[in-house]
């Protein structure tokens, strides 16, 4: 039997995709299918993570504005999306409701401030615990695509030389015509698994990183209205 034909097309990758074995094309299919997740996964956390670091941004110069607490917060609405409003609401809606109870007079004074100040502290820990687990949600795909893609990859490839093997069992020809389009197909899956695991891997470092960051700064800002609570405690006291 004469050996096949080896044009320069034979090595697009079309063509490596159209005639590999349909478990080599399988394991090309899963691969773009998790290449396009990951991207879709990126794509999203850009643009989030960048709309909420701009968002806080833009309310961390209002609060540090020196207006009124209050006022920032009735502006911000009823329910307003980012998580620093929300925290600055609540911290008030806490004041609030105890100034109106009167535990903040009296001869408890002191044990009902404390009280105060640990109960903000935890309705702001549980904003604080849900928006970051928000912003890290779909970072643990990222992550199964990145460790995952390169071994699925590594088995299409070993499917991809066994059938290269095949090949020269059966035209009892090693010429190089013979094995090129198995093993260009075999490297392919390759290739298209170290394509589909490098985004993801950088992009899972990079947001897990940016989640982390953005998560501080909820933290930090938490600690913020705690002592802004605590000195209006402090002024209401009387003195010594």
């Amino acid at each position: 039997m004469e050996p096949t034909t080896v044009t320069p097309e034979s090595f697009s990758p079309i063509h490596l995709f159209l005639h590999a074995d349909w478990i080599v094309r399988g394991v090309l299919i899963g691969l773009i299918l998790a290449s396009l997740w990951s991207w879709a996964v990126i794509l999203d956390k850009t643009f989030r993570i960048g709309s909420l670091g701009r968002q806080a941004d833009k309310f961390e110069d209002e609060v540090a504005s020196g207006r009124s607490l209050e006022e920032i917060a009735t502006e911000a609405g009823d329910a307003p999306r980012h998580a620093l409003p929300r925290m600055l609401q609540a911290a008030l809606r806490e004041w609030r409701e105890a100034r109106t109870k009167g535990l903040l007079a009296g001869e408890q004074t002191e044990t009902q401030s404390a009280f105060l100040v640990q109960r903000i502290d935890r309705v702001l820990d549980s904003v604080v615990a849900r928006e970051t687990q928000r912003v890290e949600d779909g970072l643990g795909s990222l992550a199964i695509v990145a460790t995952a893609s390169p071994f699925i990859g590594l088995f299409g490839t070993v499917w991809g030389i066994m059938n290269a093997f095949q090949a020269i069992a059966i035209e009892k020809n090693t010429n190089l015509s013979v094995v090129a389009p198995a093993i260009a197909q075999a490297l392919f899956a390759t290739a298209v698994g170290l394509a589909t695991a490098i985004p993801a891997y950088i992009g899972y470092n990079k947001f897990s990183t940016d989640a982390a960051k953005y998560a501080a700064r909820l933290e930090g800002f938490a600690d913020d209205l705690v002592t802004a609570i605590q000195r209006r405690l402090a002024e209401r006291r009387p003195a010594a």
